[in-house]
This record gives structure tokens, sequence and C-alpha cells, in this order.
């Protein structure tokens, strides 16, 4: 199986504030992805999933890029 740069905008509803996030990661599909993010925001943030809301999440080109890190997996 061939793997995916997904962008992924969202927003992390804390107890007294929403946070916005962008994030850029390698993934078969769309709900890999989201299953990173979940367990990320849930360990870091200490968020449930009920409070971590995914606005957009689009396949892009190696091109598109921005985080050096994931560049670097290319």
């Amino acid at each position: 199986m061939k793997t995916k740069i997904f962008r992924v905008k969202g927003k992390l509803l804390d107890v007294d504030k929403v946070k916005t996030f962008t994030r850029e990661l390698k993934g078969i599909k769309e709900d890999d992805v989201k299953e990173q993010l979940y367990s990320e925001f849930g360990s870091k943030q200490k968020l449930n999933r009920t409070r971590i809301v995914f606005d957009e999440i689009t396949e892009i080109t190696a091109d598109e890029v921005t985080n050096p890190i994931v560049r670097d997996l290319l």
C-alpha cells in the first residue's frame, strides 16, 4: 500500500479556550491520520475524542509539504 500525505486543520476544545491546529502527516487513509491525532492529543493535551474537531482533511502532494520532518520522510 502506498502512503499519502494529509494536511489536517481543526480545533481543540479545551476547558477555557479553543485552540486551532494544522498538522501534516503520512498515512494510508484519512482514518489512519485521525487515529494518530486522537492518540497524540489525547496523550499530550489530555483531551477526549469529543473535544477534538477536524475541520478539513486534504491530501497534498510532496511539493506542498511545509513540515520539514514530513519532507525528510519522503
